[in-house]
């Protein structure tokens, strides 16, 4: 599934998906691409990213990312010590998103101390994960 997108329900329904679903779905002719009826049906659809599009290409790369985090998230040794930087912010807005703070401090604790401290994003990332998981117990 690495050569495909899944539309998650947000923004506007890609044009793939659009035409797809227009030509075999006569009650979805002639609609606007964020009308609820078609949204609804695109919804969770797989589609092959256009190459002309940045945002479909940001969204493949930003997929690969998160499955190379998934590596760091796997590591079970003491401390990562080879990291890409974008990978880990990549790992860790998602973390974020998700509210899953205890990934970002757990591969934070595994990473060189200077990693952290060496990028504002990641740092910041850490620090609001430390409050949040302080603030509920």
């Amino acid at each position: 599934m690495d050569n495909f997108l899944r539309y998650d329900g947000t923004g506007e329904v890609p044009s793939q998906i659009h035409s797809y679903l227009s030509t075999n779905h006569k009650d979805l002719r002639g609609l606007e691409k964020n009308s609820p009826a078609l949204v609804a049906k695109a919804k969770d659809r797989w589609y092959v990213p256009d190459p002309n599009k940045a945002q479909d290409l940001e969204k493949k790369r930003e997929k690969a990312l998160l499955k190379e985090f998934e590596t760091y998230r796997s590591f079970t040794g003491r401390k990562i010590k080879e990291s890409r930087l974008e990978v880990l912010r990549a790992g860790f807005r998602a973390a974020w998103a998700a509210k899953d703070y205890q990934t970002i401090i757990g591969i934070a604790n595994k990473l060189p101390e200077e990693t952290l401290q060496e990028d504002e994003k990641l740092l910041t990332l850490y620090d609001l994960a430390m409050t949040r998981t302080e603030d509920a117990s």
